[in-house]
């Protein structure tokens, strides 16, 4: 078997290994804000984190075994989180309108 990029390169290997160790401390860090975050907004803005450190973690991972099967796997994951930042993000903006007293309409105001 041909040895791997970051076998063959040690700079390259110590990048990714130094990546690792980052991505992993974010992940953490987000985890942290995800559980004790004070208001909705800030566990989107975790969550969404999260989901873009997992995906350079499969790049990372990726470019450390040679495996371009998980660059398809971070791309799937990069798509799913966009979708569900964009959902979660709706929902925080349908309830922060839902919550406004002048956007109700009383129903002897309706125009007939």
């Amino acid at each position: 078997m041909a040895p791997t990029l970051t076998e063959q390169m040690p700079i390259l290997n110590f990048a990714v290994q130094t990546g690792f160790v980052l991505v992993m401390l974010g992940v953490i860090l987000a985890m942290i804000r995800l559980i004790k975050g004070p208001s909705l907004p800030d566990r989107v803005v975790a969550l969404d984190t999260m989901t873009v450190l997992i995906v350079a973690f499969c790049g990372l991972f990726a470019l450390d075994t040679g495996s371009a099967a998980f660059l398809d796997v971070a791309v799937v994951l990069a798509l799913i989180g966009f979708l569900a930042t964009v959902a979660l993000a709706r929902f925080v903006e349908r309830k922060v309108r839902r919550a406004r007293p002048e956007d109700a309409i009383r129903v002897e105001e309706a125009p007939r």
